[in-house]
């Protein structure tokens, strides 16, 4: 819910009252994305690889 709440916030940052869409603001939106996208990636590694070693400690003991 809380990532609707943010599109919906950032689609009315990028609206234009003249129906137009800058290509700019499309390619800063892309930008924002991105960063976001390799933040939850990391996160991601980080929870497998902390996993993985968990699981190998408690086979070793």
């Amino acid at each position: 819910m809380s990532t609707q709440y943010n599109l919906d916030n950032s689609q009315s940052e990028y609206n234009n009252p003249h129906g137009k869409v800058k290509v700019t603001d499309l390619l800063s939106r892309l930008n924002e994305e991105k960063k976001i996208e390799k933040k939850r990636n990391l996160a991601l590694g980080v929870a497998a690889v902390s996993a993985v070693t968990v699981f190998g400690i408690i086979l070793t003991i």
